[in-house]
């Protein structure tokens, strides 16, 4: 079965006409949508809302983009600061969204929107240059596919279309299941490459209770509608933790299953994740308490949180918690003065902190030294 040319037959259709099986009731910021154009809200195909996850001066980048609703709702969040990417390999659906660009320029307020023709599991890949590549140059026999691989690497590397660490927050709306399985890690993959340390994810999707066998797969009209190319529940996480990334979540679960198919349940949820900051953790007397209501949590690290202990830890670690959905389980202590001799975090001093090295607005010191050792008067 041919995945790419199902799922580009449908959503070309849905472009041009409403699909009601395509997508699940969401319920979005009604005041965010006054805005927009009807066309784009009945051509809408999504199972959640990744755009309350936008913050002000965010660049955005949002992973089958469609008639673009998200971008434009993305779009007033970000500011004038901001700016929002879309990306699609439907060319009628970019038709849509860009139908509509400058028109959502001027009620916004500024054009802080742009829509790019590509694939989301090769982000590097500038169709629009492919495409031109191929009319000048045919592929016509084995040599000259070697030579359109070769000019694929290095315009990949000289000028990709989303560029290496660049995006503060990715968000899909029900696309990631229209990826075929073969592609889905180079797809995560470029995900993590994309965002900037410290950047975050809010893919909305469809899931399944149970892996989908083999003949629903090779359905082409099931696949098209967001069911055979689902990942289990707990194999959708297990991928983005596998990836590197940190404070991996699911925020959103729908109780009701959106579709019983086979006795298999698929449901809408909202996965959440952050990629790692990438600078030298140092000891620069941070402190965090888990608040409860359970004994104790530990993180993706390993690290263990014993309810009510004040833990030191380091600022790379201390920013990863207090900007991911773990923020609402945990104190964050700040030190009052920035550290003039921090050193290097090490794992040995993931301990508790003593309570009169971390009060509120006192000058907290290491895990293991006075205060006044590591900050400067």
């Amino acid at each position: 079965m041919d995945v790419k040319s199902s799922v580009l037959e449908r959503y070309s259709e849905g472009a041009k006409a409403q699909q009601a099986d395509l997508c699940c009731p969401v319920d979005y910021n009604t005041d965010l949508l006054k805005i927009l154009p009807k066309e784009i809200l009945e051509r809408d195909y999504g199972c959640g809302d990744p755009s309350r996850y936008v913050r002000g001066g965010d660049t955005v980048l949002d992973l089958g983009s469609g008639g673009g609703k998200i971008c434009y709702i993305a779009a007033q969040l970000v500011g004038e600061l901001g700016h929002v990417i879309g990306l699609d390999m439907n060319q009628d659906m970019l038709n849509l969204a860009q139908k509509y660009k400058q028109e959502m320029a001027d009620k916004i307020g500024g054009d802080r929107v742009n829509f790019h023709y590509g694939h989301i599991q090769d982000l590097a890949l500038d169709l629009n240059a492919a495409d031109i590549y191929l009319k000048e140059h045919p592929v016509q026999n084995k040599d000259d596919l070697e030579k359109f691989d070769a000019w694929q690497i290095k315009q990949k590397h000289n000028q990709p279309l989303i560029a290496d660490n660049s995006i503060d927050l990715i968000v899909s709306n029900c696309v990631l299941n229209l990826v075929d399985d073969t592609q889905k890690l180079q797809l995560i993959t470029e995900i993590f490459r994309v965002l900037k340390p410290g950047g975050r994810v809010a893919i909305s999707d469809i899931i399944s209770d149970e892996f989908v066998p083999d003949e629903m797969k090779a359905d082409p009209e099931l696949w098209s509608g967001c069911i055979s190319g689902v990942f289990q529940e707990k194999e959708f996480l297990q991928k983005f933790i596998d990836a590197g990334f940190y404070s991996v979540a699911y925020d959103k679960w729908d109780n009701t299953p959106w579709k019983i198919i086979n006795n298999i349940e698929f449901r809408s949820v909202t996965l959440t994740a952050v990629k790692p900051e990438q600078s030298t953790a140092l000891d620069a007397g941070h402190t965090v308490m888990y608040k409860g209501a359970f004994a104790s949590v530990t993180d993706d690290k390993g690290y263990v949180f014993d309810r009510g202990d004040r833990i030191a830890v380091s600022d790379v670690h201390f920013n990863a918690l207090r900007y991911s959905t773990l923020v609402k389980d945990f104190i964050f202590i700040e030190p009052e003065k920035s550290p003039c001799c921090a050193s290097t975090w090490v794992d040995s001093l993931f301990t508790v902190r003593a309570i009169a090295d971390s009060k509120i607005g006192s000058s907290v010191g290491s895990g293991n030294k006075p205060a006044s050792s590591s900050f400067c008067g």
